[in-house]
């Protein structure tokens, strides 16, 4: 099957569960030191927060999308719900929480890479209770994305409700934190980068020097790690490893490319681990030659060129590409 026959199937149903911050963007040639001032380049707002990120990403690859999350009653808050509303994203369950103010994320951005800093803001007023509430969000879904943006009580309380419905649920592990094995029992899959993955089973105070592929041995067949350029890395269930080469692109900016990947992973999740977690590679690549999480994102068509230029079909055996 190929990516323009899968238009052809039945829409993904998709609800996360996350984070909705408004990223406040400072460019500059060099990262500062403690106490050292320097000029920038440049500033930009532009929308984020993993949960609505990945939410966005799934959307422009057709996916129908629902977002459970919380924002401030303020002038952050309106902007990014009604960004949302023009993806085309339910936003029934998004909240505005009186008195807190809407999550922002700090970004530097240096020389293509990025250093973050989060504010939680109304994001950790988001309760297992307003999951409750939303309980008609999870039957209807065909997979939940959720991240760790949020509070944590409240992603498990997520992963509770997808398993009651029968629903998969995928956790991007983000920010990394050690997770309870119930909450791990209770995930289709794990998307971390190598070091969350380090950091989700609790291995670095442990065993520092651990191999990656000995952490992902833990949870055969639950686990798709990426390693940035390098792509991304499947255990089966059966033992055997597989890897999905990245994308040569030449990158401009690398915020968001994780939450592309997972955004994707969702919406073509009914088209199998090997298949979904290709495009996931192709549209993160895609993402990262743009400026901003949200804004870099490519659509349905901007990634079915992309395939094309680089002479891809879903069926061909794995290999690598360069653009």
């Amino acid at each position: 099957m190929d990516i323009e026959r899968s238009a052809q199937s039945p829409v993904t149903r998709v609800l996360v569960v996350g984070s909705i911050n408004m990223d406040l963007v400072v460019t500059t040639p060099v990262v500062p030191q403690l106490g050292q001032t320097l000029a920038g380049d440049g500033f930009a707002t532009h929308a984020g927060g993993k949960g609505a990120n990945q939410a966005v990403a799934a959307a422009r690859l057709g996916a129908q999308v629902s977002l459970i999350g919380r924002v401030g009653r303020d002038a952050f808050g309106a902007q990014l719900k009604a960004g949302l509303v023009a993806e085309g994203i339910d936003t029934r369950w998004v909240l505005e929480t009186e008195g807190v103010p809407t999550g922002i994320a700090a970004i530097t951005v240096s020389q293509s890479d990025n250093a973050i800093i989060v504010v939680g803001g109304a994001n950790l007023a988001l309760t297992p209770a307003d999951l409750d509430n939303a309980d008609a969000a999870f039957a209807q879904a065909d997979v939940v994305l959720v991240q760790l943006e949020v509070p944590l009580d409240t992603v498990a309380h997520a992963a509770r409700l997808a398993g009651r419905h029968g629903k998969p649920l995928l956790l991007n592990p983000a920010p990394a934190q050690p997770l309870p094995e119930a909450l791990l029992a209770g995930c289709a899959l794990l998307t971390p980068n190598e070091h969350e993955l380090a950091v989700t089973l609790d291995a670095e105070t442990t065993e520092p020097a651990q191999d990656w592929r000995e952490l992902m041995a833990r949870l055969p067949g639950r686990v798709a790690m990426t390693r940035g350029a390098d792509g991304a890395y499947h255990l089966g269930a059966d033992g055997a490893m597989h890897h999905q080469p990245g994308f040569a692109v030449e990158p401009v900016d690398t915020t968001g490319a994780g939450d592309t990947f997972n955004g994707a992973l969702a919406a073509f999740w009914p088209l199998g681990m090997a298949a979904a977690m290709r495009l996931a590679c192709a549209a993160a690549a895609l993402s990262v030659t743009r400026a901003g999480a949200q804004s870099g994102m490519p659509g349905r068509a901007q990634l079915e060129a992309f395939l094309e230029l680089s002479l891809i079909h879903i069926s061909e055996p794995t290999r690598r590409y360069a653009i």
